[in-house]
């Protein structure tokens, strides 16, 4: 398995947030499609959020980064939150 966190903070982060918050339904619905998601939650900071992606390897990995990109840029591109830190891996332990 591969995991991606995707740290968002400064400019833009926390109204990206709440819209995400808001539009929750559309991001499950965009996010079910990507190969090979085992897992994928959103956690606000409180000045911004992170993303956190489980995929089987990292293909899925890539197209979930996409799939992030993509909903970002069609639907808050308005907000123009910083770009992400972002964190990825081979996942070494999973509890499920």
């Amino acid at each position: 398995m591969y995991a991606v966190i995707r740290t968002y903070s400064g400019a833009g982060a926390k109204q990206l947030f709440d819209l995400l918050e808001e539009r929750k339904a559309d991001i499950q619905s965009t996010f079910r499609n990507v190969p090979g998601l085992v897992s994928y939650t959103l956690l606000p900071t409180g000045d911004g959020g992170m993303s956190v992606t489980v995929c089987t390897d990292k293909a899925g990995a890539g197209e979930s980064m996409k799939a992030a990109r993509d909903w970002i840029q069609k639907n808050a591109s308005n907000i123009q939150a910083s770009p992400p830190v972002v964190t990825e891996g081979p996942v070494i332990v999973q509890i499920n």
